[in-house]
């Protein structure tokens, strides 16, 4: 039987122990007594060695220009490097253009501007000769003097154009012209965000360009602007609208670069950084992100964050206080980390941490309380139930035998993987539609599905709907179920939860009304 009132994470935040810090603390106003705490989560790293990464892009069976270019670099093998960039010139066009495979008879800005860009990032050289070409070749195309159609029909000239400008500004023997911005409109509110982060990297490095430092802020304002902060982690807001998937960028990609953009920018707190790079290994799915390029990306990303925020190992102790409580990990007894809970204090006490040692751990604090719910809560996700008569044999009336149609609707806040629906159901019901004996297919011909998200897995139990969702968008989604009322008397249930798995801050519940079945 599962709990009426569960102990639930309600807040977490993520820090690094960098220097002492002091959390004040205090259990919710109606949590119930003697049950939850402040649970402490201590990491020595943030992102680990990406080994689901790794396997994915040993194994990766496309062969064409991007793909050969973004496994050397998410492998770390310059002998795959080597060897791609020893066939280059085979692969350029008549203006220097990559192409994706050599018999092609024109290459692609976009693909070129990706691997001077992400060679530059990874610190791989392109021999001068090919080099020289390529850059020549994006300039060309800036300029209008190379002309490439789009791969759709649409106005997406802009954007590309920032992408082969953002390469050009990684090399010092090509320096991006204030003449070359006056082919398109600069609106980067406008923008999708890869052009934004495009735009931000181009100012960062061009000090040449007129007004480059009030245009460096504001485009570092709309990339903050578009940032959901959320608990531990991070998303777009702009997510549907930045999938430009045939110019090679997405969400995962976009996340990468972000953390890339935001340490090269130097201004960013730790803790923010270190949300940003939880919210982008929280977009992975099976241990990696959804392309190539976004794993090429991330994994660099990853390499930078942690020489600049984890590159000492962890020992010693790290210890926490609330109160007369104590708690401490011992990163020699325990070097991949540990969870530990505090009980709450009587009123408002203060948590202190700090860590004795060499090394910045990382730890997650969460609010857990056993907390009665008298009204929707959403902390990232809200919630709503309907239900309607399939067969009721009088209105307004729910009698043993009747069969109710449930209607689970779902706002998002923000893009998150794994996520998770519960609707509990009362003691001795039965869902439709497992197939087993009795079932009845007419009955459930008419449950409906809305919205961008497809479950993983679905589960009709005894006691609740429970459905798995690999990944869920910012936005809204629909799912209904058939349920029969098998057993008579009054029922009280636990509430209808929405919870991101791997953020469990993120949530939203909706307290469900006693069910009263007659006989």
């Amino acid at each position: 039987m599962r709990e009426a009132v569960p102990v639930r994470t309600w807040q977490a935040t993520l820090a690094q122990l960098a220097e002492p810090l002091s959390v004040p603390v205090q259990a919710p106003a109606q949590a119930l007594p003697g049950r939850g705490g402040i649970g402490l989560k201590f990491q020595p790293r943030l992102a680990g060695d990406l080994a689901g990464v790794r396997e994915y892009m040993r194994y990766y069976p496309w062969t064409c220009l991007d793909q050969q270019t973004s496994q050397a670099v998410a492998l770390e093998d310059e002998s795959r490097w080597q060897g791609i960039t020893a066939s280059l010139p085979a692969y350029l066009d008549r203006d220097g253009l990559a192409k994706y495979w050599p018999d092609l008879r024109e290459g692609s800005d976009t693909l070129t501007a990706y691997m001077l860009a992400i060679a530059n990032e990874a610190g791989y050289e392109i021999p001068e000769a090919s080099r020289k070409r390529m850059l020549e070749g994006l300039k060309g195309f800036v300029d209008g003097r190379v002309v490439r159609d789009s791969a759709l029909d649409t106005a997406d000239l802009a954007v590309r154009k920032l992408a082969a400008m953002e390469a050009l500004s990684r090399y010092p023997d090509t320096i991006v012209q204030a003449g070359w911005l006056d082919s398109f409109t600069l609106t980067p509110n406008l923008w999708p965000t890869s052009a934004v982060i495009d735009w931000a990297g181009i100012l960062a490095r061009s000090p040449q360009l007129p007004e480059q430092a009030e245009r460096l802020r504001e485009a570092r304002g709309i990339l903050r602007a578009r940032l959901n902060f959320a608990g531990t982690v991070m998303g777009f807001s702009t997510e549907r609208s930045d999938a430009w998937w045939w110019l090679m960028t997405g969400g995962d990609v976009n996340a990468n670069r972000m953390i890339l953009s935001t340490l090269e920018g130097g201004d960013w707190p730790a803790a923010d950084l270190g949300r940003l790079m939880r919210g982008s290994l929280a977009r992975q799915q099976k241990g990696h992100w959804n392309t190539t390029v976004a794993n090429a990306w991330g994994v660099l990303a990853t390499r930078r964050f942690s020489e600049k925020l984890e590159s000492q190992p962890v020992n010693g102790n790290s210890q926490a206080s609330l109160g007369e409580q104590r708690a401490s990990q011992d990163w020699g007894k325990d070097p991949d980390g540990g969870s530990k809970l505090l009980a709450w204090p009587a009123g408002q006490q203060t948590l202190k941490l700090e860590h004795q040692g060499q090394g910045r751990p990382w730890v997650t604090i969460s609010s857990l309380a056993a907390l009665p719910l008298k009204e929707p809560f959403s902390a990232g996700y809200r919630i709503t139930r309907e239900i309607s008569p399939i067969e009721q044999r009088e209105a307004g009336v729910w009698h043993r035998g009747d069969v109710q149609r449930v209607r689970l609707t779902v706002d998002a806040q923000t893009d998150m993987g794994w996520v998770a629906l519960l609707d509990p159901i009362p003691a001795g019901a039965t869902i439709l539609g497992t197939g087993l004996g009795g079932d009845s297919s007419i009955l459930t011909g008419g449950e409906k599905r809305q919205g961008w998200v497809w479950p993983a897995y679905e589960e009709r139990a005894y006691d609740s709907f429970r459905a798995y969702y690999r990944f869920v968008p910012k936005g809204q989604f629909t799912v209904e179920y058939t349920l029969r009322l098998n057993n008579e008397g009054t029922f009280n249930l636990p509430a209808a939860r929405v919870e991101a798995m791997y953020a469990p801050e993120l949530f939203g519940e909706m307290p469900l009304a006693v069910v009263d079945v007659r006989p």
